[in-house]
């Protein structure tokens, strides 16, 4: 299996989860071949490729029509098979029943309502991840988990900067990744 380098990706202004999040988030998911993934906040849908290739049923939450097309692009580019949702969550997730992996990459500031809502249809033992840029939301994430009693719960502070050639240092946001298993 390849782990597709983010200049791989078509993009545009939709945000795209970096490559060195994206390979951390999909290991602590644990993304398997059988598994059902959703992924909420979806943007390019990197993550969502990449997890098809890994050989999960993949379904893509994205409000964004540009972001609709990135998945759609980005999905045959590499030859992944992706159920597309357009729609803001949680409303958007009427569509799908249920799923053992599931990952949060955007919650346009419903993220109570779209962890309660994943947490209905999440498989039990299933995993429940997402990342955040903001201190507050993987906080409050972390909150819902334990209230919920979720087993596992790891968090971790992710910042990676690249040094490319012979350049200068390019920095990228750090990252709160966070995950907890489902009673």
């Amino acid at each position: 299996m390849k782990w597709i380098r983010d200049e791989e990706f078509i993009r545009g202004a939709v945000p795209m989860s970096k490559f060195d999040i994206r390979v951390i988030a999909l290991a602590l998911l644990d993304i398997d071949k059988g598994d059902i993934f959703l992924d909420v906040g979806a943007g390019t849908g990197s993550l969502s490729v990449q997890a098809s290739l890994l050989g999960a049923e993949v379904y893509a939450v994205e409000k964004e029509q540009e972001g609709v097309e990135l998945i759609r692009k980005n999905a045959g580019k590499f030859g992944a098979e992706i159920n597309i949702i357009q729609g803001t969550a949680p409303d958007a997730l009427d569509s799908v029943n249920s799923f053992n992996k599931c990952f949060i990459g955007g919650s346009s500031g419903k993220l109570v309502q779209i962890a309660d809502e994943t947490d209905k249809k999440l498989s039990n033992g299933g995993v429940l991840a997402g990342s955040f840029i903001i201190p507050e939301n993987m906080v409050e994430l972390k909150r819902i988990l334990m209230e919920k009693k979720y087993s596992g719960i790891e968090v971790r502070l992710i910042q990676a900067s690249i040094i490319e050639g012979m350049g200068l240092m390019k920095a990228n946001n750090p990252i709160f990744l966070i995950k907890g298993k489902k009673p």
